[in-house]
């Protein structure tokens, strides 16, 4: 997977003297003690990260903790006092200010938390405002602005003003905007955090769509557990201007790096989180491993069962993918056949689930039957399988532990 975007030391100190600061930041004094011996604030420190292409990578933190300054910086909005921003291969910190502004124009799109709409203009030029700075034509701009106006579903209030319509409809027209310029890189500053829950969710999930279909990279400002864990890929947790950590939402909510971090998710419910992957275990359903010798095979795997007073078994090739599943009986009936086959054997209807499905989905699945619900990685390797035992076992365990 390739980078869009690699950020090396950087750093944003807001006062007179940043160099001062950066001295105190090299002699090991924190934000705190900078801000009370100097007056300057340290809004970025030393943060280190990468952004891959396709990405929606969260940054999330309380308030004041450099999250809005981190984003700002990527596009110098706000100027940085030290470090890197790669972008493409240039340093966007070190761009003249000519070719800023055509990065901004042509690469690069922002999503504020206030709409910004120009009040007086149209959706349609709102939507196609950035392609009129740009020079585009006005056939050519509205031709664009109603395409991303119909994805975002907006299409039918072209001619309308902003004040014409709701919060989140606003909204939209702001994605819109950004989207028009067709940018490989988005930042969104708390994009969906003005607008009332239900509203958030669907901008969220309407985001999601788009990702599925255009898959930009995206750099998302939260201070909502819920909206990072549902939107990004990554997320980077931020505390006095520097980054603590950096994992999938489940790396993090499961291995914290401090204690700053365990504390931030105290009292999550981690199940809302949990994946088939997070669940899934071998010791609980026989494997069988095909061999030349399918009748040796059976007859070994229904003795077993019947020791364990266990019903099924999962097969796999010799590769280890999934194959489908048996039963003693499947697997009887075909010993007692002149010739042992296989497909005979396979119970049908049986089709396994990828790892990375929701709790939501495998509860689902689970209600649907009363065998092992077999579990694969993406290109078809057996994982193991989750029984409702397991299921049950493993939420009152991540109850105990993130109570």
């Amino acid at each position: 997977m390739s980078e869009k975007i690699r950020v090396e030391n950087l750093c944003k100190v807001f006062g007179p003297d940043p160099e001062l600061a950066m001295r105190l930041l090299q002699s090991g004094l924190d934000k705190d003690a900078i801000f009370q011996q100097t007056g300057m604030v340290v809004g970025v420190n030393h943060a280190n990260f990468h952004v891959n292409e396709g990405e929606i990578f969260v940054l999330m933190g309380l308030s004041g903790s450099g999250k809005s300054t981190l984003i700002r910086l990527l596009n110098r909005l706000v100027e940085p006092t030290h470090g890197q921003i790669l972008l493409g291969g240039h340093d966007v910190a070190s761009l003249s200010n000519k070719a800023l502004v055509e990065l901004r124009r042509k690469d690069m799109a922002m999503v504020f938390q206030s709409f910004a709409l120009l009040p007086h203009l149209s959706v349609l030029d709102n939507t196609a405002f950035g392609l009129e700075v740009a020079g585009v034509g006005r056939q050519a701009r509205e031709k664009r602005a109603m395409e991303v106006l119909a994805q975002v579903g907006l299409q039918d209030y072209a001619r309308r003003l902003p004040s014409e319509l709701s919060g989140g409809m606003q909204q939209r027209v702001g994605l819109a905007r950004a989207l028009a310029v067709d940018p490989t890189l988005m930042l969104m500053d708390e994009a969906f955090s003005a607008l009332d829950p239900l509203m958030r969710k669907e901008m969220q999930d309407l985001l999601l769509h788009l990702q599925s279909e255009q898959r930009r990279t995206i750099v998302f400002v939260s201070h909502d557990l819920e909206e990072a864990f549902h939107i990004g890929d990554r997320i980077a947790i931020m505390h006095g201007g520097s980054i603590v950590q950096i994992g999938t939402p489940n790396e993090i909510l499961r291995n914290p790096s401090n204690a700053y971090v365990k504390a931030f998710f105290k009292g999550v419910d981690v199940n809302k989180y949990l994946l088939a992957s997070d669940i899934v275990t071998r010791n609980e359903t026989l494997e069988i491993r095909t061999t030349a010798d399918l009748r040796a095979d059976f007859s070994g795997a229904v003795e077993q069962l019947k020791a364990h007073q266990k019903h099924h078994a999962c097969v796999v090739n010799e590769a280890g993918q999934w194959v489908g599943m048996v039963s003693v009986e499947s697997m009887l009936h075909s010993l007692e056949a002149p010739s042992v086959s296989l497909p005979a054997a396979l119970l049908v209807g049986v089709e396994p689930v990828v790892g990375h499905i929701s709790l939501k989905e495998v509860m689902r699945c689970l209600v649907k039957t009363n065998l092992p619900l077999p579990v694969v990685d993406a290109a078809g390797y057996y994982m193991g399988t989750i029984s409702q035992q397991v299921l049950l076992r493993k939420m009152v365990e991540e109850e105990n532990n993130h109570g």
